[in-house]
């Protein structure tokens, strides 16, 4: 199945028309016979006998995008002189910035932000080392850490590749959390060298944000740091998908009635995301979980299991289920999906208990298409904008450290993910609540603050704030 036209291939087109009638409507029906989805129209200027525009149009594929350029190229009356894709556009010189907090306007001002008057500054941090988290950007600064072996759906594509992901991150922490963040791209060949790297970096960092590291290295990693350093340590490929998770089912469950303790629940993907969602469940009070990797059911006695999905194995999979994902659908109340696209079909869907629940989370394709489970299913969630239900990490890590920042917390605690998780949950009211709006919207910022506030709250509860 086709993708339809979306945003993220979309193409502006800089054309001039003849200012007669009908040239307008000769180019839009040229864009809609080549599959093109006309979003605006953004720029208008008539010149006489013609008309300059500036036209954006949503296509399905790079390939596409050639496609809606000739027909448009091939139209009367119309010009083509320029066209480029909105996507890459978009990040010509990355997306984030250093901008300076104070002014530097003349020598008094100098004299203070940096010598003499910053030896001062200098010289009380090394007698008191506390206040480095009060005079310099350790504050509100967050480094995002990665090295470019699993990035998205792309896989292994290096630390150069993975650098506009992390330069996204940090424009999200920034946009909906208020939190300075910084993309570090590093060039390393093991989980060891990515963790003696963040030890020598941390004195810069008031916390630490580990992005699309592979499994199960990116275990090893946040293990071993956690264990080192007494900042914040998120794994948000873990974490932040856990949090979004457990939102998205506790309000999924608001609507069909069912318990956590009842539920039947399949976790398709046991990676990373899949682990840290078991994990976060269970906490929860779910009871009955079943992970499915490439290889059939996780259950304890598998072989080849390495320890993270052999912990997983000890502390799910009751009844020592074995088989395909097929096979340990029948009777389940809940699907969960962080693994690859269509491997889940209709018939799995019709396999399940009735109100079914269903996450269909790969990106960008998830493992079922919604569309294909119309009336089949109480609640559809998927990873993706375009579909209701988007269940977006960027929910939950702007807030959780916002939260652990204000709160000068050491670490991240399961406390602190489950207040994230009941703090989203409870940001959709009883009234908006409805099967196609389960999740708060990404862009209501209110949502930051609520989860940073829980969080917060659930640092000084668990214990894990700074007295000093």
């Amino acid at each position: 199945m086709s993708n339809p036209p979306a945003t993220q291939y979309s193409i502006s087109l800089q054309v001039t028309l003849e200012n007669v009638p009908g040239v307008l409507g000769r180019l839009a029906e040229s864009i809609g016979a080549a599959g093109g989805n006309i979003y605006a129209v953004d720029s208008f200027v008539a010149k006489g006998d013609v008309v300059d525009r500036e036209i954006v149009v949503n296509c399905s594929s790079v390939e596409h995008q050639t496609v809606v350029v000739d027909a448009v190229q091939n139209t009367d009356g119309i010009t083509l002189h320029d066209w480029w894709d909105r996507t890459f556009r978009m990040h010509e010189g990355g997306k984030v910035e250093v901008l300076s907090l104070c002014p530097v306007g003349d020598m008094d001002d100098l004299s203070m932000a940096y010598t003499p008057g910053v030896a001062r500054v200098c010289t009380a941090i090394a007698e008191d080392e506390s206040l480095a988290d009060t005079y310099t950007i350790r504050k509100n600064t967050v480094a995002i850490v990665s090295d470019g072996t699993a990035v998205l759906g792309l896989g292994d594509i290096g630390p150069k590749g993975a650098m506009p992901v992390m330069e996204g991150k940090a424009l999200l922490f920034k946009e909906f959390g208020g939190v300075d963040a910084f993309p570090i791209c590093l060039d390393v060949s093991s989980p060891e060298e990515i963790i003696e790297t963040v030890i020598r970096l941390a004195p810069t960092f008031g916390g630490i944000n580990l992005e699309d590291i592979a499994a199960p290295g990116a275990f090893q990693v946040e293990e071993a740091l956690k264990e080192a350093l007494d900042i914040p340590i998120f794994h948000d490929d873990q974490h932040g998908t856990a949090v979004v998770t457990l939102a998205a089912l506790e309000n999924a469950l608001r609507i069909t009635g069912k318990k956590m303790a009842d539920l039947s629940i399949v976790i398709s993907g046991v990676g990373a995301a899949g682990v840290a969602i078991g994990k976060i469940l269970l906490g929860a009070g779910a009871t009955n979980i079943v992970g499915v990797d490439s290889k059939g059911a996780v259950y304890d006695g598998r072989d080849g299991l390495n320890s993270w999905k052999q912990w997983f194995a000890e502390n799910t999979n009751p009844d020592a289920k074995q088989g395909a994902l097929s096979d340990v659908m029948h009777g389940a109340d809940v699907f969960i999906g962080v693994s690859a696209p269509d491997v889940l079909t209709v018939d799995d869907i019709d396999n399940m208990n009735p109100e079914p629940i269903v996450f269909a989370m790969a990106n960008p394709d998830p493992e079922i298409r919604p569309e294909l489970v119309v009336g089949r299913v109480a609640v559809m969630g998927t990873g993706r904008s375009d579909y209701p239900n988007q269940i977006n990490n960027v929910l939950a890590f702007p807030g959780i450290f916002r939260g652990a920042l204000d709160a000068r917390a050491t670490d991240i605690t399961e406390g602190m993910k489950l207040a994230a998780a009941k703090a989203i949950a409870e940001s959709v009211s009883d009234a908006d609540l409805t099967p196609t709006n389960i999740m708060p919207s990404v862009f209501d910022r209110h949502v930051s603050m609520q989860v940073a506030e829980a969080v917060a709250q659930a640092a000084v509860a668990d214990g894990v704030v700074r007295s000093s």
